[in-house]
């Protein structure tokens, strides 16, 4: 075990957490089963922290006080390292300060904390965002966790299904060049129902900006009776994404958002994009989802 990474323990499950991003880059039980996307070439990585925006701004600018600073897709907490704050052997704690090199790409003071705890049965993440400075603080954030597609090897990925908690017929929204298209789309849920498919991805990801669940499930139904399943739980995110590539990537993101893309046509002031929160001086939100093993 080295300082670049830190794995938990409960039980049979085990998860590891890399400090660079403090993204959580294994989650696994005792039979082998590997639930998180292990960072193949059709993409990257495992599950990014999106902060302090999630999708794309127009033209990768951010606009605040008569200033432009460039600000790339998802912000920059993906790539930059975090500090470890707590090790033990069920939890830790990884914090990340606003530094110089923040402040020129988002002149905004802030302490970002991701915090693991694992149980028997599931891996929680807790993210606190507080503002350390004496301006309201505009920021989003998001997980974009990768799962395995399918879980168990040699299954049709067609299998899959996600289940909602709730019915999920509000229009959902799409992307164009990174942006929300102005106009909302039909659900692709039927009832409470997502089957899965390469195709669901042609438009990049289905985006759930009124999303009624604060919980789904990931298992395969069709032809398996048996069989891994995850189950994504979360608090204070308001929006959920739902990507994975057309081409055939062999994984599956379930991400709980808090604001989302900016929509096409929108170019002004950072402060005033749809999505933000808005953190007073001194004040802290808090954002936590939890992932849920198991076979069935």
């Amino acid at each position: 075990m080295s300082d670049d990474t830190y794995s938990l323990r409960s039980g049979s499950l085990t998860a590891t957490i890399k400090a660079h991003g403090a993204e959580l880059c294994s989650l696994k039980d005792d039979s082998g089963i590997e639930f998180v996307w292990q960072a193949g070439p059709e993409w990257p990585r495992h599950a990014p922290l999106l902060f302090p925006i999630v999708g794309r701004l127009a033209n990768d600018e951010l606009r605040h006080r008569g200033k432009t600073y460039r600000m790339t897709q998802h912000g920059f907490a993906r790539d930059s390292r975090f500090a470890w704050a707590e090790r033990g052997e069920s939890r830790c704690t990884l914090v990340l300060h606003d530094s110089e090199a923040t402040r020129a790409l988002y002149p905004f003071a802030f302490r970002l904390t991701a915090a693991y705890a694992i149980d028997d049965t599931g891996l929680d993440l807790t993210f606190t965002i507080a503002n350390t400075g004496k301006e309201t603080l505009p920021a989003s954030l998001g997980g974009h966790p990768a799962f395995n597609w399918p879980l168990q090897p040699g299954l049709a990925k067609e299998s899959y299904a996600l289940t909602f908690a709730r019915a999920e017929s509000s229009p959902v929204r799409r992307l164009d060049g990174g942006l929300l298209r102005p106009a909302a789309e039909p659900s692709p849920v039927k009832g409470n129902s997502l089957p899965l498919s390469d195709s669901l991805f042609t438009d990049d990801a289905i985006i759930f900006d009124r999303i009624e669940s604060t919980s789904v499930r990931y298992a395969a139904g069709q032809g398996a009776s048996t069989g891994p399943w995850l189950e994504m739980s979360w608090r204070g995110f308001r929006e959920l994404g739902v990507w994975s590539k057309p081409s055939g990537a062999p994984f599956l993101c379930i991400e709980p958002w808090r604001g989302h893309a900016s929509p096409a046509g929108f170019d002004g002031e950072f402060t005033d994009k749809p999505g933000l929160m808005h953190i007073a001086p001194e004040a802290q939100e808090q954002l936590s989802f939890r992932i849920e093993v198991g076979l069935s």
